[in-house]
């Protein structure tokens, strides 16, 4: 029995094999196909957003809901490492093997996803579409595509960056003279109580003979709590002692001292220590800080594990990737002007409120001292980090996040190994929650040309809870019963709970510091501006 030409021909309006759903195409010759072409853009753009859709809807549901599944768990492990696995993410991001693993994730997973996009898009589109049809499907698809990968490529650059950033300041062949390796380099905080960070500002740069390191600053930070105390120790403090275990307190048995006054303070440790006996120590990369890692060690009576240096030089870079930073004036800071020699400012900074500064001015504001105490500079170099922490909003840190890691790897130096910086993530989310104080050695408590160190080391116990008696200072006198402590604020965008401060404190309460007072602004505008170099 024959078969007619009719039986033999397909109903034009039958979809042909492969050629996706039909729905809209009703007409005779497929002449209604712009309905369907419609349907076809749009569940591919939802497609490139929700991967799987496109699958769903073209009839291929076992590769729609296998490839929709993976897609949602990617956004739920996304959403646990922005919330609960915060800690996971930060570690992860100081892990530069992590990091590698992280750039082939998201070359993988931006490579699918434009596969995703492009086979969704030939499932649903007609077979009969127009050449326009065509021409706008491609543009469409073009698009998306480009919108997956332009985040990708934005990502492995950040991560490449992160992990270059790593490397270079931690780097793993650094010597260092004061640095034992720890017995177990799974635990390199082992049953240590306390980590103790020595923190280094370097007053180097263009005009100045080497690095004199005026901030002096050791971060104390109890390993089980994150309880965190800064020591400031002033710039112009004497006769700074080493352990009598060390080489160097042979070399200086009563105390650093330097060809003349100026060159024997603490500021001038680093650069003249290293330079009059360059081999005390053996191999280092920095040998000046493992000379004030040992020195400022034995004068608070706390072993230094490592050292962060800032180098000033670099700091107003820093500032302009930030895209400068607000700050408070009070009174009028000079800038420029060499207080020893008598030549006077070039300018002044007034005061005022809410200040924007470039990175150039910030420099001026952090560093001016003419006329002023070394306090007031230590009081304002404070407001500038509190103020750079302000800046850093998330979207400022993304979008100048390569310029921020190159100039960070080019003002930042330190002997913290990459090994414990997992151990170090730790620890700064409990400090988070722990909050920070911080005790200055002024001249309200020493006196910095002939300081007490056994009364600045036992003023150091009592701040961290030791149970010591009252010490006795110079000429008979007793000796506060606690540290001066203050609190600080913690370097970190994320506002903490300050330790309570040890009942009788005594001392500067520095926590208002960098606000705005009217009162002080107006008497010192009305006493007029100091004179300048100009006149």
């Amino acid at each position: 029995m024959g078969v007619t030409r009719d039986e033999q021909t397909p109903a034009p309006d039958r979809p042909p094999a492969g050629a996706g759903p039909a729905e809209g195409s009703t007409g005779v010759g497929g002449r209604h196909v712009a309905p369907s072409f419609g349907r076809a853009v749009g569940l591919t753009v939802l497609g490139a957003v929700v991967p799987g859709v496109a699958f769903l809807a073209a009839g291929r549901r076992r590769l729609g809901l296998v490839t929709l599944t993976v897609f949602l768990l990617v956004v739920a492990g996304a959403v646990w490492l922005a919330t609960a696995g915060r800690r996971t993410a930060v570690r992860a991001s100081v892990d530069p093997t992590q990091l590698t693993w992280l750039v082939a994730a998201i070359v993988a997973a931006a490579t699918l996803w434009v596969i995703v996009v492009l086979a969704g898009y030939r499932m649903l589109l007609p077979r009969r579409a127009r050449g326009w049809q065509h021409a706008v499907g491609t543009l469409v698809v073009l698009l998306l595509v480009g919108a997956v990968v332009a985040p990708s490529v934005a990502g492995v650059r950040l991560a490449n960056t992160q992990r270059g950033l790593i490397d270079s300041v931690f780097a793993d062949d650094r010597q260092s003279a004061t640095i034992v390796p720890p017995p177990d380099a799974a635990d390199p905080f082992g049953d240590k109580e306390r980590v103790n960070v020595l923190l280094l500002g370097g007053d180097g740069g263009a005009g100045r003979e080497g690095v004199r390191t005026d901030t002096v600053i050791v971060a104390s930070i109890e390993t089980a709590t994150g309880r965190t105390t800064l020591f400031s120790l002033p710039r112009n403090l004497e006769n700074l002692p080493f352990p009598a275990s060390s080489p160097l307190a042979a070399l200086y048995p009563r105390g650093f001292v330097g060809a003349s006054e100026s060159e024997g303070l603490l500021n001038a440790v680093y650069r003249n220590g290293p330079a009059t006996y360059p081999d005390a120590l053996g191999p280092s990369s920095d040998p000046g800080a493992d000379w004030l890692k040992l020195g400022v060690g034995e004068a608070l009576g706390l072993p230094i594990d490592y050292f962060v240096l800032v180098n000033l030089d670099g700091f107003s870079q820093l500032v302009d990737a930030l895209g400068g930073i607000t700050v408070n004036v009070n009174y009028y800071v000079p800038v420029g002007g060499e207080p020893t020699r008598g030549i006077l400012p070039d300018s002044y900074i007034a005061p005022g409120p809410d200040q924007t500064m470039s990175g150039p001015r910030a420099l001026d504001f952090a560093r001016g001292r003419f006329g002023l105490s070394d306090y007031q500079r230590m009081d304002r170099q404070r407001c500038v980090l509190d103020a750079i922490v302000a800046a850093a909003d998330p979207v400022t840190l993304l979008s100048q996040y390569q310029r921020l890691a190159a100039t960070t790897a080019q003002i930042v130096s330190t002997d913290i190994p990459q090994a414990v910086l997992s151990d170090f993530v730790d620890l700064a989310f409990l400090v988070k929650d722990a909050g920070i104080r911080s005790v200055v050695f002024d001249d309200t408590v020493i006196d910095p040309a002939y300081p007490d160190y056994p009364r600045i080391r036992s003023l150091v116990q009592q701040a961290l809870g030791a149970d010591t008696a009252a010490p006795t200072g110079p000429g008979g006198t007793t000796a506060p019963t606690t540290a001066p402590t203050t609190t600080a604020p913690t370097p970190a965008a994320v506002p903490t709970t300050p330790a309570p401060a040890p009942t009788g404190a005594v001392g500067d309460d520095v926590s208002n510091v960098c606000a705005y007072d009217p009162v002080a602004a107006q008497a010192a505008i009305a006493a007029g501006q100091p004179p300048t170099r100009g006149g």
